[in-house]
């Protein structure tokens, strides 16, 4: 199974506010910018690319506290499974629509590749980072947003090893941002 990481942070590498919070990510670069048929930078593409996506409990509970409506979801009919051994059931707002799983990684990629799943997009900073060290992300597609945060949530924990990025492509957007695609070789 292809693992993908498709997340934006700061010039300063976080992906949140030290309260969690991403807002500053539609708040920056150049709201005016004729994005012409790049207006999501790529995201439907890539969400269409997937059929399972893996995310942490915070992720989840960011996404769960945006109160998405039906007609806006971002991930269409994907398979969402939540890492946490601290909660076992989603909040309301997100019940039916993620799976809560408490075991190793390692075994879940394993079952997930049994069941037909060909390509997970793995979001979160610490499950990211958790995934790294597991040797099992493929590809990282990093959206740097111009702006400068100073502190927050950085997108990397501690990695326990030197991990090699290559075959970089870069794109420069209309509204300031970049983004970056790695391939990931351990």
């Amino acid at each position: 199974m292809k693992c993908s990481v498709y997340i934006a942070t700061s010039v300063d590498g976080y992906i949140a506010k030290m309260d969690d919070s991403v807002d500053w990510l539609h708040a920056v670069g150049d709201l005016k910018a004729d994005m012409g048929d790049d207006q999501d930078m790529g995201f439907n593409r890539f969400i269409r690319s997937v059929d399972c996506m893996i995310m942490g409990r915070k992720c989840m509970e960011v996404i769960s506290n945006m109160n998405i409506p039906p007609e806006q979801w971002p991930y269409g009919n994907i398979r969402i499974v939540v890492l946490s051994h601290s909660i076992q059931t989603p909040p309301d707002n997100l019940h039916g629509k993620v799976e809560m799983y408490a075991g190793d990684i390692q075994q879940l990629v394993k079952q997930l590749t049994s069941e037909g799943i060909k390509h997970a997009y793995i979001d979160g900073g610490t499950t990211i980072t958790a995934f790294l060290n597991l040797k099992l992300i493929d590809e990282m597609i990093i959206t740097k947003a111009p702006i400068l945060l100073g502190e927050g949530i950085p997108l990397f924990g501690k990695i326990n090893h030197m991990i090699q990025l290559e075959k970089a492509s870069a794109c420069a957007f209309p509204n300031d941002f970049i983004q970056i695609k790695y391939k990931v070789s351990y």
